[in-house]
This record gives C-alpha cells, structure tokens and sequence, in this order.
C-alpha cells in the first residue's frame, strides 16, 4: 500500500506538504500546481489514508437523491461511495436515509450527519434538530455554522471558458440546467449558469441566445443542442460548454444526428467525469470532480466536529480538465 512519503518522493515535496494538502489543511500556502500534482500521485498510487479505529461511531447520511435517481447520475453514486469506503476504513457504522424519511432519523441513535445534495431551509431547520454535527456535501447552505465539501463551480467555469478562448473559439454556447429543493420551496441558484453569464459579459463574448437550460439530465442535453442546431443553423457556436457530463452526452448524440462533426465544428466541454465520459464517442473533454474524495473529506469532517471542533470548515475540492476528443 502506498504510503504518504512515497507520494512525496514522487510529487517532489515534503511529506508534511503532502499530509496537509491531502487532510485539506486550509492555512497551507501552495499553489493549485502543486495540489494538483499531488492529487494526481495520490490517485496513480491507489493511496488510501490510513485506517483509523473509531469507538464504533454510528452516522447517518441523508441523500436527496432516490436510488432511481442516483443511479440516473453517476455524480452522486460516486460520492456515496466515497462516504461508505472511508466509514468503513474508521469502522463507523453508516445509515442511509433519503430526504422524505427526514422524521425516521429521530428514531436512531446518531452521533452525526452527512447530507449529500441540496436541502432547503426548513429542510435544513429539521436536521440541525436532530444532531449539531451535520457536514453538508455538494451544497453549503450557511458555512459559519456547518460544515461543507463543494466544488467551486465559479472557478470551475472559468476554467473551461478560459481553455475555450485559449483554444480560440468565440462563439461558445452554454447547456446547463437547473435544479429545485426537494421540498419544492424553490428554484436552486446555479453557479455554472450565473459564472458564465457574468464572465463572457465580462469578455466581451456573451450572446444570450447562445444559453439554453433546462435539467442536468441526457434526455435534455440532447434537446436542448438540437434547440440550438435548429435555433443557428450555420452559425451554430464552434463550441458549447455543458453544466454537467450527463448534458454533454445527450449533446454530443444530438450533434451526431445531425452530422455536426466534432470536434470539428464544434467542441464540447462538460463537468465531472463520469466513469463513462471516456467510452462514448467521441470521448469528452471534462473538468474532473474528484467526488470520491469528497466523500472521504466529508467524513473526516464530521468526525471532527464529533471530537470536539466547533469552528465549521467549507473545503472546495480540487477540479482537473481532462482532454480527450470531443474537443481540441
């Protein structure tokens, strides 16, 4: 098993560079190279942190995904599964729960929670309820008072907006969706969506009628490129960058109907790297989420709240552009 010095010999750092990037130690000063270099070692060596026995802990997750839906979006499978390795490399006992069974948690004996997904304010209210110790993953609803795990969406898009323009493409198009709480008390704000918005104006480069949003689903992703195809015609943008893998998908099929090479004529650029982001065809290009690791993070967190923390942590979780053919 690959040790934590071995992944500073590789990376070229020091071992104590290494521990703190990987426990996410927010007062280090290291560059976003360097983090990401160490990530990547991490990943290469299979490193897993070392198993630490926990006094039989017993936790509940909350997800706001069904299991039909989870398994509609390999996202949120993914940072399950992240959740459920690391309970049990700490022998902590995890209960699973969805969001309408919110009231069935009172009834265990937790000493904390994880709530994976997005949760509304009176959702919120009802879990703070039941335990203090709550780390919310994928969303951060108030991050003075709780824990949270997310990815910086903001810096995220930007990213992708910025390797599109280094690639020199102009006109570039935006599919994305939108979600809305469980409980139907309203619409989510987006990051992906506003950034890029507020980023191409901020380029000179926005077109409004180059934005199309309805769900993070590949059934819309590929109606809303065939929208856009029938919408532009020959003046199509010469690339599109997708709020999420499963969007890209749906796009990419679209375009192939219509026998729009890519990349082409267009290039598409989507968000997590699903496990099958690399087999379809043409394989995508994607800014990768490590959500596994997001899981992991949000255990550690939680049982440090449990050992005593009272200051919450909002830890945003590194992102790596994978580029593969369905862009340049």
């Amino acid at each position: 098993m690959a040790t934590i010095k071995d992944i500073a010999e590789k990376a070229g750092v020091s071992i104590a560079t290494v521990s703190r990037v990987l426990n996410y130690d927010a007062t280090l000063s290291v560059t976003d190279e360097t983090r990401k270099k160490i990530f990547e070692v991490a990943e290469e060596l299979s490193y897993k942190k070392r198993s630490v026995r926990t006094s039989t802990a017993k936790i509940a997750m909350i997800h706001w995904y069904t299991e039909k839906e989870e398994l509609e979006d390999l996202y949120y499978m993914s940072i399950r599964f992240g959740i459920e390795q690391r309970c049990q490399q700490l022998d902590i006992q995890v209960v699973k729960y969805f969001y309408n069974n919110l009231e069935e948690i009172k009834q265990e004996e937790i000493q904390g929670m994880i709530a994976v997904g997005k949760f509304s304010e009176n959702q919120v209210a009802t879990l703070a309820e039941i335990t203090d110790h709550i780390v919310f993953v994928d969303y951060s609803p108030d991050e003075d008072a709780y824990d949270s795990v997310v990815v910086d969406f903001e810096v995220a898009t930007k990213k992708i907006i910025n390797y599109l323009i280094e690639k020199g493409h102009q006109k570039i198009g935006y599919i994305g969706g939108r979600e809305t709480f469980k409980d139907g008390s309203a619409e989510i704000e987006d990051l992906r969506d506003k950034t890029f918005r507020s980023y191409m104006q901020e380029l000179n480069l926005f077109d409004e009628n180059y934005m199309y949003i309805k769900t993070f689903t590949v059934n819309d992703g590929y109606k809303m490129m065939k929208q856009a195809i029938h919408d532009h015609g020959e003046n199509l943008p010469t690339a599109f960058f997708a709020g999420n893998d499963l969007i890209a998908i749906g796009a990419l099929r679209a375009l192939l109907e219509e026998n729009i090479s890519v990349p082409e004529r267009v290039n598409i650029i989507g968000i997590n790297d699903i496990s099958v982001s690399k087999y379809i065809y043409p394989s995508l290009t994607t800014l990768k989420v490590y959500t596994e690791i997001m899981g992991e993070t949000a255990v550690d967190l939680l049982m440090e709240r449990i050992s005593g923390r009272k200051i919450a942590k909002k830890v945003f979780i590194a992102t790596e552009l994978i580029k593969r053919n369905s862009s340049f």
